[in-house]
């Protein structure tokens, strides 16, 4: 039965209104699944970027001012590219939402500090304008607006995107056990040390601890793993990541690393350092904790996270080792956006009470 009520319209008149008529004017109906948060998409994104902050820190350490100018660079112009689209269509005002702010700052660790600042812009416009707002903004991008950007910018200025220099910031130095490095990340002279043959001749013990500190040439936000680590331990604690995608996705390089080091052994000292360089190298980290994670852009089935993870790894090992590019996380990551439809269609839970066709 429908309850009914009696109410008055402004002319005093009394008017009989039913339950539902009354409920469409108090409720915001919308599809299933409905999960309830305390916490508000711009709270979320606050400690997003707090979480960052150690990362950033580190690289002014490494990198200097260099790094916090083309920081506040790319963020600014993620701000005000999404405040000015917002502007031109008429669309809610969302740049309170922090997400370009992130997008800002994550395209910004993932370039090199010396990268010119006008191609930095070019990468935040490119990254929000097209990435994000021309599919819908928030929610609707199918890919990670910071990688697409990224992307962008390797395919338009590929020397630029691949000049590096080593820590020139408050901690100078090299990375140990590599002589000489001065213009290029771990990961190229490990690639130059396969290809050569002389990988035996590293020394892996202290390149494992400054890439685990973060004194190594690479890009801005990616070198530093303890840096990260922080940033990924406030995300775990207040349950804004989940563990299945940041520890398949690491775990999957690191054990396919172990399985084909190419020295012929699996368990010698080397055979161990080589996936331990592996995953503390490049972007592998940054990415697996704060771009794979992405909620809006990466499965929300349990089953798809793993799926999702697995083929992360996969498509990192195979650019890595027989690529001509020594990293491969952020295409890794784009590339497996690309599936995350497909992915959650085969891994959604069946609906409570439907019962399957047999065949």
């Amino acid at each position: 039965m429908i309850n009914q009520t009696i109410t008055k319209t402004e002319n005093g008149e009394k008017k009989l209104a039913s339950g539902v008529e009354k409920a469409k004017f108090q409720l915001n109906l919308s599809s299933s699944p409905h999960i309830r948060h305390p916490e508000t998409v711009p709270d979320i994104m606050r400690w997003v970027v707090i979480a960052l902050c150690p990362a950033l820190i580190a690289s002014l350490l490494f990198f200097g001012w260099r790094a916090i100018f083309l920081t506040c660079v790319s963020v600014s112009f993620a701000v005000l590219t999404e405040f000015i689209i917002t502007r031109l269509t008429g669309k809610p005002k969302s740049v309170g939402d922090f997400s370009a702010v992130i997008t800002g700052i994550l395209l910004a660790f993932n370039v090199s500090p010396i990268l010119p600042w006008w191609m930095m812009a070019l990468g935040s416009i490119f990254s929000i304008g097209v990435a994000k707002m021309a599919f819908g903004g928030l929610g609707s991008n199918f890919i990670n607006p910071a990688l697409a950007g990224r992307a962008f910018l390797m395919a338009c200025y590929p020397a630029a995107m691949t000049s590096w220099s080593a820590p020139q910031g408050i901690i100078k130095g090299t990375l140990s056990g590599f002589d000489g490095m001065t213009s290029a990340t771990p990961l190229a002279f490990f690639k130059t040390a396969v290809r050569d043959g002389s990988i035996a001749n590293l020394n892996f013990q202290d390149a494992l601890m400054n890439l685990f500190v973060g004194n190594v040439g690479g890009c801005i936000g990616e070198t530093s793993a303890i840096a990260l680590l922080i940033g990924a331990i406030i995300l775990w604690h207040k349950k804004i990541i989940g563990f299945r995608i940041p520890f398949i996705y690491i775990g999957t390089v690191f054990l396919l690393f172990w399985l084909f080091n190419g020295t012929g052994n699996l368990l010698s000292q080397t055979a161990i350092a080589i996936p331990l360089f592996q995953i503390l190298s490049g972007g592998l980290f940054l990415g697996a904790f704060f771009m794979a994670t992405d909620m809006v852009t990466s499965p929300i089935t349990p089953g798809g996270k793993v799926y999702f993870a697995l083929g992360c790894g996969i498509l990192t090992f195979i650019i890595r080792k027989f690529g001509g590019y020594p990293e491969g996380v952020s295409y890794s990551i784009l590339i497996m956006n690309l599936f995350v439809p497909l992915i959650e269609r085969y891994t959604r839970p069946s609906i409570y009470g439907k019962v399957r066709k047999r065949g």
